[in-house]
């Protein structure tokens, strides 16, 4: 499977809502200073547009990075999905990810 890792200046919002919470994803350099965040993610890509009958994409994914010790966080959307990974484990997760057969597409703006 064909993963991009998006650049710092792309723009990604993904906002949630459900009875209990409203939790917002976005670029960091668009926080305010005081606001509670868990910064210091980098955002992958899964190349798509998926069609909704396949299964076990995320599985494929989550399972080489939870044998690295590699914990995500991850956001689906009509066309795709996408991971939120801690900038520290980055490097390990994509080789992670690579061993497992995936391809992992770097952006030129890093």
């Amino acid at each position: 499977m064909d993963l991009l890792k998006l650049s710092d200046r792309a723009a990604f919002v993904s906002i949630t809502r459900t009875p209990e919470e409203l939790s917002g994803v976005c670029q960091e350099s668009s926080l305010a200073a005081g606001v509670t965040a868990q910064r210091g993610r980098r955002l992958l890509r899964v190349k798509g547009p998926l069609e909704f009958g396949l299964t076990g994409i995320l599985a494929s994914l989550a399972d080489p990075l939870t044998e690295v010790g590699v914990s995500i966080f991850s956001i689906s959307t009509y066309d795709t999905d996408y991971l939120l990974l801690a900038e520290q484990d980055l490097e390990r997760g994509i080789a992670a990810l690579e061993r497992a057969g995936h391809t992992v597409h770097r952006s030129q703006t890093e």
